[in-house]
């Protein structure tokens, strides 16, 4: 069973709309636990306390491609400040497109193998007993940016590892640096294409 991936954005947002893209990564994953289904979350460059810029999910189960068309788009938080108590402005806004890893462009600089630490372990969530009983899923840390992917779709390890540097290769294009001129790719122009407007949903903090 494939994975579907999201990619969450603060766009060009100030601090609040990383404080809001942390509370809708936890009301995804628990979105994704009532419905069933697998959710995996691996956050962009440097994240501060206030949390990440970016972030991938990859929610993989039955109801998997029907919880991703509903949040892709523009996702509105409304919520007072924590960081400005003064300021005036309460409507925070977050991204949500769906990406296609595969399609990922693999030009660009290639991943030192030892630049990444690999660990197994149990599979476990949707996919069949299979995955429950044997060490196959393959869990990738790219050492100098922190950012860790899990793979564990496949019943091989081997697929599992190919699969987890596939998407690390796609999270340091995706996420890269905003300064640098090779993160100027489609999936990450997503970021300044952030609509303010028509929210897909609207929550309170």
């Amino acid at each position: 069973m494939s994975a579907v991936d999201l990619l969450v954005t603060s766009g060009s947002g100030p601090v609040e709309c990383r404080i809001a893209l942390m509370a809708l990564v936890r009301l995804i994953e628990t979105e994704c636990g009532r419905r069933g289904c697998a959710a995996e979350v691996a956050f962009g460059h440097a994240p501060d306390r206030h949390g990440a810029k970016s972030a991938l999910i990859s929610v993989e189960g039955q109801g998997a491609n029907a919880l991703a068309t509903e949040y892709c788009g523009s996702v509105k938080f409304i919520f007072k400040s924590p960081v400005r108590p003064s300021h005036k402005r309460q409507n925070w806004f977050v991204g949500v497109k769906r990406v296609d890893l595969a399609d990922t462009p693999a030009s660009g600089p290639e991943i030192a193998a030892s630049d990444v630490r690999f660990e197994t372990l149990r599979a476990g969530g949707p996919g069949g007993q299979h995955q429950n009983t044997t060490d196959s899923a393959v869990r990738a840390v790219h050492l100098p940016t922190g950012i860790v992917v899990v793979a564990r779709n496949e019943r091989s390890q081997h697929r599992n590892k190919a699969i987890a540097l596939q998407r690390l290769a796609a999270m340091l294009r995706v996420l890269a640096d905003r300064e640098v001129e090779a993160s100027k790719t489609e999936l990450f122009m997503a970021n300044k294409a952030l609509e303010r407007g028509n929210a897909v949903k609207v929550f309170r903090l």
